[in-house]
């Protein structure tokens, strides 16, 4: 890592840590943009950087965001019970209980979303090109109806969380630092993982899976283990952001196909796919343009997103980060050097 690479690093870190503290009302929506962050970071790993467009990543973020819960309720109360009250069974929660429970649903939802993912890939990958990109959107809507259809877990109902024990404050700064240690551990981890032989093979596959295969690439096994990756960082921001909101259902909090499942395609795009910054950069423009647009054009939110996504589409195809390459090869040049990658969105 370059020497201007870590300086900005470092300063990205700092401003992190302080924004809570410096804006402590908007502390839950910064919490947000961490989220958002690791959403365009773990769509890139298939779509950008190995060319699978899933349009049902969104399922990994919802089994996270029910695991944490049923872990957290089922440690101290029968599950079944307090669903069936809709949540009006109050359970106290002491702090070991809570803390606990937490950690080990989050343990989980990172965990048994891998395993599923390891399961659908027999399945899906299959499957290419906008045959694999409705599979996996077909998944995540069988996953929410079935979802809303299952007593245990509240059904169409939802789910009430337990209550942070914390005094006023702690619960959004608390949240706020979990989501940005997620979404930093993802970038750190894919930028190690990119700076591996694994990148080179997920970029074959992308280029021609074929010819790959042809040259005895075990094109199945990466596949499976890119689709795992992004299974596991997307089950701990469903864990976290559930306990966030404090209320959880299947349609419009868990599995919101329409909204987060789209908001990660459009981000990594407006970025740039194929790259590391880009993602991070799509995240950061998007995030900021939606809570404009929510505050001045409430009604209209999403006309405005939607031109955004076509004017991405049709006139950035290669997204800010491509766009930047093109017109000042030079100030990449230091990353590539120092990543060693072949490709264009080394070091990025």
């Amino acid at each position: 890592m370059s020497r201007r690479s870590l300086v900005l690093h470092l300063a990205l870190l700092a401003a992190g840590v302080a924004a809570p503290f410096l804006f402590p009302a908007h502390a839950v929506q910064f919490a947000v943009f961490w989220i958002f962050v690791l959403f365009a970071l773990t769509w890139d790993t298939m779509g950008g950087q190995m060319g699978y467009n899933s349009l049902g990543n969104i399922l990994f973020f919802g089994l996270g965001m029910y695991i944490c819960a049923v872990t957290q309720i089922g440690l101290v109360y029968d599950v079944a019970e307090y669903t069936a009250s809709n949540g009006a069974i109050k359970i106290d929660f002491t702090d070991p209980q809570y803390f606990a429970g937490l950690a080990l649903g989050v343990a989980l939802a990172a965990l048994i979303p891998v395993v599923v993912a390891a399961v659908l890939s027999w399945v899906l990958f299959g499957l290419r090109g906008p045959y694999f990109a409705i599979g996996t959107l077909g998944v995540a809507i069988a996953a929410a109806e079935l979802t809303n259809a299952w007593n245990y877990v509240g059904g169409g109902a939802g789910i009430a969380m337990p209550v942070f024990p914390g005094g006023p404050g702690m619960r959004e700064r608390f949240f706020y630092a979990c989501c940005m240690a997620a979404a930093v551990a993802c970038y750190l981890f894919l930028r190690w993982l990119y700076g591996t032989r694994f990148k080179l093979a997920i970029n074959a596959i992308r280029d021609d899976e074929d010819k790959a295969e042809a040259l005895g690439l075990h094109t199945g096994r990466y596949k499976m283990v890119a689709w795992s990756v992004s299974a596991f960082f997307l089950g701990i921001a469903g864990a976290l952001f559930g306990n966030m909101t404090g209320f959880i259902e299947p349609l419009e909090t868990a599995y919101p196909t329409l909204t987060f499942g789209i908001f990660m395609v459009a981000m990594t795009l407006l970025g740039g796919k194929g790259t590391l910054w880009g993602p991070v950069i799509g995240a950061t423009l998007f995030y900021t343009l939606r809570e404009v647009t929510w505050t001045y054009l409430l009604g209209w939110q999403y006309v405005a997103l939607g031109l955004l996504i076509i004017v991405n589409v049709v006139y950035f195809q290669q997204g800010i980060l491509g766009w930047l390459r093109q017109r000042a090869p030079r100030w990449f040049e230091a990353e590539r050097e120092t990543a060693g990658s072949p490709g264009p969105g080394a070091g990025a």
